[in-house]
């Protein structure tokens, strides 16, 4: 479980730019970092600023995020969002989907991971229950239709639990489709399924350090491919409030987030 690549994720500083987010990761010490991309708010002058940042400190941009898939014909911003990756040396764009038409977000995701394979970047799907891909097996099917190496499967460790998967159906899953995971802990039992307004709550404020929840941790970092990087997703109430200032938050979580995997490790 030693040696993975930890990135500080994008939502952890949801209040702070993207110059601000690659600048708290550096100072405090992340060797990676995930940037939101807003394609109304990005200019030439945020890439410039968050490539020079980065470059410098030798810190790798893991991820960007997000491109939502809806109905309908494709979104010009889903291009940009990869583009603006790109330009900042990302590694991976983060997809999720609203269209309820498994065939159909294949084609978009196919499309986005041609236009991202020229860039050296993976499209990676992530799923969740209250997104049209809300399991594990709806995942990788939509993988499947989209037939193309650029694409790859997102887990989330809080959205993994309350889809009802389990570390053990990993198993058999090609760990060429997984270069990255999300990794955070949360309570053991969470909202009912139905309650999409609670989970998504859960989701942006409730999310715990690493080792002081109830998900499967252990087992579920077992079961992905050794040394996988990890983006440290914790989006919690708890941490904005505690940490106003963007690199002190990211230096706090730096140091749970390594007592928990060595946590972990014991």
């Amino acid at each position: 479980m030693s040696g993975h690549l930890l990135s500080l994720a994008s939502g952890v500083l949801p209040e702070f730019s993207p110059e601000q987010t690659a600048a708290a990761a550096i100072a405090a010490g992340w060797p990676a970092v995930g940037i939101w991309v807003e394609p109304s708010t990005w200019t030439a002058a945020t890439a410039a600023e968050v490539r020079a940042r980065t470059r410098d400190a030798g810190t790798v941009v893991l991820d960007v995020e997000v491109v939502w898939l809806k109905p309908g014909a494709d979104d010009p911003d889903h291009l940009r969002i990869i583009d603006a990756g790109a330009t900042i040396d990302a590694r991976n764009v983060l997809v999720v989907s609203s269209d309820p038409d498994p065939q159909s977000s294949a084609d978009k995701l196919r499309r986005l991971c041609e236009h991202a394979a020229d860039r050296a970047m993976r499209v990676c799907l992530e799923f969740a229950a209250f997104t049209e891909i809300a399991s594990l097996a709806a995942a990788l099917d939509v993988i499947s239709r989209t037939n193309h190496p650029a694409a790859g499967l997102l887990i989330d460790p809080l959205h993994f639990a309350r889809t009802g998967a389990t570390p053990a159906m990993l198993q058999g899953v090609d760990p060429r489709l997984l270069p990255y995971a999300q990794f955070c802990d949360a309570a053991a039992l969470g909202p009912l399924p139905q309650d999409v307004p609670a989970i998504i709550e859960e989701a942006l404020d409730l999310r715990l350090d690493i080792a002081t929840g109830g998900l499967p941790l252990r087992a579920l970092i077992d079961a992905l491919p050794s040394a996988i990087p990890l983006s440290i997703e914790l989006r919690s109430r708890a941490l904005r409030d505690g940490f106003a200032d963007p690199a002190e938050r990211a230096a706090a979580l730096l140091a749970a987030t390594r007592s928990g995997m060595a946590v972990l490790q014991r």
